[in-house]
């Protein structure tokens, strides 16, 4: 890992160190410390979600143009500004700006990252960076949330400024160590641009196999991650009688796989086609999701669908590990050169479009109907077997698996060759 990398992943941490900070404490802070009420703190949370969605088709563009170090400081600024003005506001119209300011940059800041990664890695050490990066933003967000929850005290406004001033030097803090970041395989921005932003956006497009791999993703996003707050927490408490204690072990569970699991599973992935490691995680899933259906339609005992229900979560974070090294790397691998920061982007649209109607979804259905409710996720979990399985026709072999243009071929006579896969 050279030092460019070294500092990415740094920033990586430290920004989801940041939204596992403060996010988690925005509704208390908004509806109960600042007394603005319940229905100013759930628009804060679509605020959130809306500037993503604003944002994120520009920073594309904006990525391509100008390359991801610039738009990352950029992003680092809005976000700096936003988290501090968030602590000091008071009145509604002035939270809801403050919030615009800090999702929009938090938001940018995942494309940019992980187009850095792009340029930091090759071929070859690509699925172990990606790796390393959900290792340490699932790292960041825990250790965040936290710290985050010893500092701050309901009956003290002064605690919560505290905590996005923090969040706020903490932003700046990366900045500068960002500035410092030369990406050695920089692509040569100016050339490989196409000219305007309809062309860059007709381009990614006309990739079937990018446009194939966002609907995958969505329905990965969606059937999982979309479930994890809102629809498999509400039917824990209301269809298996988790206690909240219980709940929290779920999600610890889920981290504590994703740790362990993480670079176990790295060697097993990076030598597999990647169409077929997906498809294998929507199996898992489905696994997980017949877990869930004991856990709050069987007849055991409590504590066997406590058990269960923790499995689940468990189960899950198995499939997140499977995935981090495997997505996100082919993203980058089916993006023309100079365009991996619009795909990037793409991808994180479609990844905020999935977590916004997750939860809208998923959480009314969970706790008015249960059954449905884990018989529609089970689906979706072998629909992404499905959409894998199909996703591998429009790959080429070296895209779905690298190692194939890693290795080489002793021929009878002594000579190193090619297989015709790697040179197609």
């Amino acid at each position: 890992m050279g030092a460019a990398m070294r500092r990415v992943h740094v920033g990586n941490a430290l920004s989801a160190f940041g939204l596992g900070f403060t996010v988690p404490y925005l509704y208390v802070y908004v509806a109960q410390v600042r007394d603005l009420g319940a229905v100013t703190a759930g628009l804060v949370l679509t605020v959130f979600a809306v500037a993503a969605l604003v944002v994120l088709p520009l920073a594309g563009r904006a990525i391509v143009r100008r390359g991801p170090l610039p738009v990352l400081l950029a992003a680092l600024v809005t976000a700096a500004v936003g988290s501090l003005s968030l602590g000091l506001a008071a009145g509604a119209a002035t939270v809801l700006l403050s919030a615009a300011l800090l999702g929009a940059g938090q938001a940018v800041m995942q494309p940019a990252l992980a187009t850095m990664i792009v340029d930091c890695s090759t071929a070859e050490t690509r699925s172990r960076a990606f790796a390393m990066q959900f290792f340490l933003q699932n790292l960041g967000l825990g250790i965040g949330g936290l710290i985050g929850g010893h500092l701050v005290d309901a009956s003290r406004a002064s605690s919560f400024t505290l905590l996005f001033a923090i969040e706020a030097a903490m932003f700046l803090l990366l900045v500068v160590i960002m500035s410092t970041v030369r990406v050695p395989h920089a692509p040569d921005i100016k050339a490989a641009a196409p000219q305007g932003g309809k062309a860059s956006w007709k381009q990614l497009m006309n990739n079937r196999a990018m446009v194939q791999l966002s609907v995958l993703g969505f329905v990965l996003f969606f059937a999982c991650y979309g479930q994890f707050e809102s629809g498999l927490s509400a039917y824990g408490v209301e269809a298996a009688g988790i206690s909240t204690s219980a709940l929290g072990t779920a999600l610890a569970a889920n981290t504590a796989m994703i740790v362990v699991a993480q670079f176990a599973v790295l060697k097993f992935v990076e030598r597999r086609r990647r169409s077929r490691v997906i498809a294998s995680v929507g199996l898992i899933w489905a696994v997980a999701w017949v877990v869930a259906g004991y856990a709050g339609l069987g007849h055991g005992s409590q504590t066997m669908a406590t058990a269960a229900f923790v499995s689940t979560y468990a189960l899950f974070g198995l499939g997140e590990a499977m995935l981090s090294p495997t997505v996100a790397p082919l993203v980058a691998d089916l993006a023309p050169t100079g365009m991996a920061g619009q795909y990037n982007s793409a991808f994180a649209l479609v990844k905020q479009l999935a977590l916004a109607l997750g939860p809208a979804v998923g959480g009314p259905l969970a706790a008015s109907l249960p059954k449905p409710y884990v018989v529609t996720f089970l689906l979706f979990s072998l629909g992404i077997t499905v959409l894998a399985l199909r996703l591998e026709r429009l790959l080429t072999p070296v895209q779905n698996q690298p190692s194939l243009g890693r290795s080489r071929v002793v021929a009878q006579g002594g000579a190193a060759t090619e297989p015709a896969s790697a040179r197609a």
